[in-house]
């Protein structure tokens, strides 16, 4: 039992870290840097959007991601032919 109090209070110990770590980098900048305008803005996936929405679509029918789930199968009873 003594590896387990040493143990889940590490773990906790770390994501904490990380989570400071990961704060004071990306959101602090302590780096230096700085957000871009296209992250911050709504203006520029908007236009991404409408340029997407423009090109033409040459491709067959919609392709289902998972057939299998979306057959229709009928079981059939064992004993019926």
């Amino acid at each position: 039992m003594a590896p387990v109090k040493y143990i889940i209070p590490s773990v906790v110990a770390s994501f904490a870290f990380a989570y400071v770590v990961e704060y004071y980098v990306s959101e602090k900048k302590i780096f230096g840097g700085t957000t871009p305008r296209t992250v911050i803005g709504n203006e520029w996936r908007q236009e991404t959007d409408k340029k997407l929405q423009a090109w033409p679509r040459i491709a067959g029918p919609p392709v289902v991601m998972n057939p299998i789930s979306r057959q229709n199968f009928i079981v059939k009873p064992v004993g019926d032919e």
